[in-house]
């Protein structure tokens, strides 16, 4: 994806600076193509034309979203920050390091999550192919997953031990994901989901025979 924008000017610099302006970026990453070189006018009357300059900044879906939650964190106060990119085909994984991270997380990853779901329609606009985008802030992802791992091991064990499938609190999309997988590696007992928007939930329930 490639974003552009024009700039005239007197000489080549002035040309750059007002095409840097139209274009709207401030990141390193700029390149500049010179379309027009100026000339004098001829006895200082004919003639003579002005500097044109294309801006242009080549953006794939990750950058065009790891951009866009820096300016998320900026607005939240943060500060001291760094993000870091995992980009692959189709995918990639924002990590978000730097101290003080709770106010970007919220109550079980609820604003992290949203932060993700709104970066990842900018990582998806324009694209023909859906871009799948994960967002972790410190080490947060890792300790939710095995938290909730060990949640699966305790909720399979009850059900294995009273045959009374367990009804769990809704969960968002990435938690009901983790149990999911988790219960799948467990003998004896089957996970499903239920509910509807932000009262789906996960039944955990014994398997016959």
């Amino acid at each position: 994806m490639i974003k552009e924008a024009i700039g005239i000017g007197e000489t080549i610099n002035l040309a750059q600076e007002q095409a840097k302006m139209n274009l709207g970026e401030e990141n390193k990453d700029i390149k500049f193509e010179v379309i027009q070189v100026p000339t004098k006018k001829t006895l200082g009357i004919f003639g003579g034309k002005p500097a044109k300059v294309r801006a242009f900044v080549e953006s794939t879906p990750g950058k065009l979203a790891a951009d866009y939650v820096e300016e998320v964190l900026k607005e939240f106060g943060l500060k001291n920050f760094t993000i870091e990119m995992e980009e692959k085909e189709n995918a990639a994984e924002l990590h978000i390091l730097g101290k003080r991270l709770s106010p970007i997380i919220g109550k079980r990853g609820k604003l992290l999550d949203d932060i993700q779901y709104l970066a990842g329609l900018v990582a998806n606009s324009g694209e023909k192919q859906y871009f799948r985008l994960t967002i972790n802030a410190g080490d947060y992802r890792d300790r939710r997953e095995k938290t909730l791992e060990e949640l699966a091991k305790k909720i399979a064990n009850r059900t294995l031990k009273s045959g009374v499938k367990t009804v769990l609190e809704p969960m968002t999309p990435y938690e009901r994901r983790v149990i999911h997988l988790a219960i799948e590696n467990i003998d004896g007992v089957k996970s499903y989901s239920e509910g509807e928007g932000l009262e789906r939930h996960i039944i955990v329930e014994k398997v016959d025979g």
